[in-house]
């Protein structure tokens, strides 16, 4: 299905990176006639051939546990990828701590990651004018609104109106029925409305509707297999399930795998020519040109680049006069805590799966406390809540469990299945100037490409935000009669570390000057119009709600801009 031989020099446009915003600019581009070469550091893949959805744990190596090359278990889609990957380190400064994970594979998160699509607001993208902190965006949500339209038919998830502030809803149409909620979600629910805490139905994509096509047909969700594994019916959404194909039957997209790009190529001060890349498995150095080039390969991947691309008109890295390549570094704000509900134990034991993902969340909902200055911290987060019918596990530490064995030990299991739940929080961190990466002059990876530095440092916003939730979740926790795992736990101690939830962005942000950002509202680099970035670098701020979505819409609104301008002529 991919060309990986193909080294031809006749295409239109580069990408660099086959991920959620890699895919929905070829699909874009190539839908719109434009010829793409698309360039993918990691291997081919296939879902349908490759996954085993029904898989059972006893069945996997180690009863399928995390591994250093597996971190999300056995059977999780990820190849060649996570926290750590061989042959391609990284560093961090003293006494300081970041995770850079990385997924070696066409279709990159695409394929594992945890598809929750809320839409960013209006608040989301003018957060320096509600409360003078951070930068505005160069555009507003009724700009990117006809595109989330767009990305999330293309896509598929389930959502309902649920008409709240800050929290956009989709057109009449869109979005497919929302699985109906478990007995722990309705407990959650009307607990946290008791304390004034709202808990709505959640936004994922994944289908609860067929989705027929002649080229990627997709089926809906049969609630049986972990979403993390992938889906080779095409019902959790993955680039390589469906835009890749897509792009692919236009017969306008050429995709090489195992392309490692180590820098881009420029043309003039102010034009880029191409790429160099290194073949992965060959080491060989190959050089391929087009009249743009997009930046595709994560956030801090493209800022790699970037940085390595200097040269004697951008001594700095490349389309860096504004001195922020590499700067504004963000994650989502992580923090997490659970309980344990008698309430919930000793109910009769059913198939109450559902889809592997939360059927309701909690949205933010303080905006107007915010505004009164009434929390000690800008901005807000949400709650990805669970639980069900799950054996009493280890982050428990087994503390509800009498201490007997055999029999008696089977019957307590069997009672208390089903009595925890959790409370993922997931918050919006404010860019600060000690979270960066930059390039380390003393390391390289495998291929000789020099790599990342990162610095990190959580401020007090984020170590207050997650203070905050874990009282909101321990509160809601104790009016279902519950009691808190972690009751000792502060803002500070359980903040998770920068990287660990995988929302990196900010490191070449869009803006209105030059002087402030990397890029225009249209993902062009400032310096080099021809040169522009489709992934979570471009975030001017990285708000509570999962960037994934909001990547694809402002990648193919601005493929939509990058074709166009070809077909007048431009960086010809």
């Amino acid at each position: 299905m991919f060309d990986k031989a193909a080294r031809s020099t006749g295409h239109d446009v580069i990408i660099v990176g086959s991920g959620a915003g890699g895919s929905m600019a070829a699909y874009a581009l190539t839908r719109a006639g434009i010829n793409v070469l698309l360039l993918e550091a990691g291997r081919s893949y296939d879902p349908q051939a490759e996954v085993n959805m029904l898989g059972q744990e006893h069945e996997a190596p180690l009863r399928g546990v995390g591994t250093p090359d597996k971190p999300f278990g056995y059977y999780d889609a990820t190849i060649d990828g996570g926290w750590q990957v061989p042959g391609e380190p990284y560093t961090t400064a003293k006494d300081e701590k970041f995770e850079w994970w990385r997924s070696r594979m066409l279709g990159g998160r695409t394929n594992h990651w945890g598809r929750h699509v809320p839409r960013f607001g209006p608040y989301d993208f003018k957060p320096f004018s509600r409360d003078g902190i951070g930068m505005d965006w160069p555009l507003s949500y009724d700009e990117v609104a006809p595109w989330y339209d767009r990305t999330e038919e293309i896509v598929g998830l389930w959502g309902a109106p649920n008409g709240l502030e800050n929290h956009p809803d989709s057109p009449p149409g869109i979005a497919h029925p929302v699985p109906k909620p478990r007995v722990y979600e309705l407990l959650i629910k009307a607990a946290a409305n008791d304390l004034g805490v709202p808990c709505v139905p959640s936004r994922y994509a994944i289908l609860t509707k067929d989705k027929p096509d002649d080229v990627a047909p997709r089926n809906a969700c049969y609630y049986t297999s972990p979403c993390g594994r992938g889906c080779s019916i095409g019902a959790a959404y993955q680039a390589t399930t469906s835009v890749l194909p897509l792009a692919m039957a236009t017969g306008r997209l050429t995709v090489v795998t195992d392309a490692m790009v180590s820098k881009v190529v420029m043309k003039s001060k102010h034009k880029a020519d191409g790429v160099e890349y290194v073949d992965r498995k060959t080491g060989q150095t190959y050089k391929v040109t087009a009249k743009a080039v997009i930046l595709a390969a994560s956030a801090c991947e493209t800022s790699r680049l970037m940085l390595n691309s200097r040269n004697d008109d951008h001594p700095n890295g490349l389309a860096n006069g504004s001195g922020q390549v590499g700067r504004n570094l963000v994650d989502t704000v992580g923090g997490y805590t659970g309980g344990i509900i008698p309430g919930l134990e000793g109910r009769p034991i059913y198939n109450e799966e559902g889809a592997d993902q939360a059927h309701l969340y909690i949205p933010w909902w303080l905006y107007k406390e915010q505004a009164e200055g009434k929390l000690n911290f800008a901005r807000g987060y949400h709650f990805e809540i669970g639980g069900g019918f799950r054996l009493p596990g280890p982050w428990t530490g087994g503390a509800d469990l009498p201490k007997v064995n055999g029999a008696d030990l089977r019957a307590a299991m069997k009672r208390k299945m089903g009595n925890r739940v959790h409370f993922s929080l997931r918050g919006e961190m404010i860019p600060n100037k000690d979270c960066y990466a930059e390039i380390d002059p003393n390391v390289r990876d495998k291929w000789g490409i020099p790599v990342l530095k990162f610095h990190w440092k959580w401020s007090d916003q984020e170590i207050n935000m997650v203070q905050h939730g874990l009282d909101t979740a321990r509160a809601i926790i104790k009016r279902m009669g519950g009691t808190v795992v972690n009751p000792n736990d502060t803002g500070e101690s359980n903040i998770r570390p920068g990287g660990f939830i995988i929302h990196e962005g900010g490191t070449a942000r869009m803006g209105d000057d030059p002087k402030t950002s990397v890029l225009d509202a249209y993902n062009r680099c400032w310096e080099v119009p021809n040169l522009l970035v489709a992934d979570g670098a471009m975030l001017t701020s990285n708000p509570h709600k999962n960037p994934t979505l909001t990547i694809m819409a402002l990648a193919w609104r601005a493929c939509d801009k990058l074709a166009a301008d070809i077909k007048q002529g431009a960086f010809a």
